[in-house]
């Protein structure tokens, strides 16, 4: 029998452009889970005495995904049309002089809940901004051979960062407050400005806008791209968005697992925010150990088989959660958690990677932040249900859903023989 042949860092010895762009990565992702830990935290110590806590908690984490939805598909066109490094750079600049100011703000009796609610929205509009940028710049820094392998070392920054975002953010939280987090927080957006500053793209194959045409509008242009956009994904690679509602399973469903987490740790396992960075670090240590098997090793075979067993298996994970069998069992289904949200995106990702020309690539990498973008609809039950009853009911209810969903997906769905 022959053994596979180890992979994972090929992309990264081969091409000194995708190093900058990893780099990048791994400083952004790390960014987007130390902040969504704080701002959890933030939220449960503004509100404490308050009997809308917990859909406080909740919602402070759907609320960084409702940029997603209102301006993920306009801000997409720009990233297909104009230079998508540049256009990192300047919101990553943006962004560290927000940081810095709200940092200053925790460390006043000014601070309020709406103050935290206010910049999560603008950290969200910078990753609805970004995120879909930073991952079409994987296909403009490798040549296609390298796609699939860059691709999946690409994505271990994302659950390699859930572990270490929050492990160090929960210890530096419980040691020295919320003011020391955010100014890493900082530290990391200045981390993507350094590492994309040298950067090239040589592997870009779109056209720019033409601002010196006569005829040029830029809402024409906006609109009529987006529109686009839509027509291509359906009319051309119409499994695509079948995916995509299939990802309101694992993006909108189940993923405000993680928001509960505050709430979870402390009214549940009776622990605090330290015990709490350290359960969505272990989140990130199963998606990081299975990312890490698909840059060694590949991808499976039957991608669409494999997207729908990994949203049926989060869902199933999730209602075990809500049996509080102690903190040793929550550490492994978390870790479980993590597995399967990390094989559906990746592998989902992959697919819209491989089939969708690089002019509509950031574009299908918005719409796809869509579904994360659905989360702010199910985030108000979640909150609702976990004020009203408790945390434990609120992640059976999910996992149901999500188990009921999934089920009609893969009976029904043409993406089971797609690939």
């Amino acid at each position: 029998m022959k053994i596979p042949r180890i992979q994972t860092f090929d992309s990264l010895i081969a091409h000194k452009n995708y190093r900058n762009l990893w780099m990048g990565n791994f400083c952004a992702n790390t960014s987007i889970w130390l902040q969504l830990l704080t701002l959890g935290w933030l939220v449960k110590y503004l509100t404490d005495s308050n009997d809308s806590s917990a859909f406080l908690v909740v919602g402070v984490g759907g609320i960084t995904a409702l940029p997603g939805l209102i301006i993920g598909p306009f801000v997409a066109v720009l990233g297909d049309k104009l230079d998508r490094r540049r256009l990192v750079i300047f919101v990553e600049l943006l962004m560290f002089c927000v940081v810095i100011i709200f940092g200053f703000l925790t460390t006043t009796d000014l601070i309020e809940v709406w103050h935290v609610y206010l910049y999560a929205f603008l950290a969200g509009t910078r990753e609805a901004i970004t995120f879909p940028v930073r991952q079409a710049l994987i296909a403009n820094t490798v040549p296609k051979s390298h796609l699939s392998n860059a691709y999946a070392t690409s994505v271990v920054t994302i659950p390699g960062t859930r572990m270490l975002g929050p492990f160090m953010g929960g210890i530096l939280l419980n040691s020295t407050g919320f003011f020391w987090n955010f100014m890493l927080e900082g530290c990391l957006y200045l981390g993507v400005v350094i590492s994309f500053w040298g950067m090239k793209t040589p592997y870009t194959e779109k056209e720019n806008f033409n601002f010196d045409s006569p005829k040029f509008s830029i809402f024409q242009t906006l609109f009529g791209d987006v529109i686009a956009g839509l027509k291509y994904l359906w009319f051309k690679q119409r499994v695509i968005p079948l995916l995509y509602f299939l990802a309101i399973i694992p993006n909108g469903i189940l993923h405000p697992v993680l928001f509960l987490l505050p709430m979870y740790t402390s009214e549940v396992l009776l622990e605090g925010p330290d015990y709490g960075g350290y359960l969505m670090a272990m989140n990130g240590v199963g998606g990081f150990l299975m990312v890490l098997m698909f840059s060694a090793f590949g991808f499976p075979s039957k991608k669409g088989i494999a997207c729908l067993l990994a949203a049926l298996a989060g869902a199933i994970v999730t209602m075990s959660l809500s049996f509080n069998l102690g903190l040793i069992y929550a550490f492994i289904v978390l870790a479980f958690l993590g597995i399967s949200q990390t094989v559906f995106r990746t592998t989902t990702g992959l697919i819209t990677q491989t089939l969708v020309h690089d002019e509509y690539r950031v574009r299908a990498m918005s719409l796809y932040r869509l579904s994360n973008g659905s989360i702010v609809f199910f985030v108000l039950l979640v909150g609702w249900l976990a004020t009203n009853y408790s945390v434990s009911l609120t992640l059976l209810g999910m996992g149901l859903l999500g188990v009921i969903l999934s089920s009609i997906f893969f009976f029904s769905s043409r993406i089971r023989n797609q690939f």
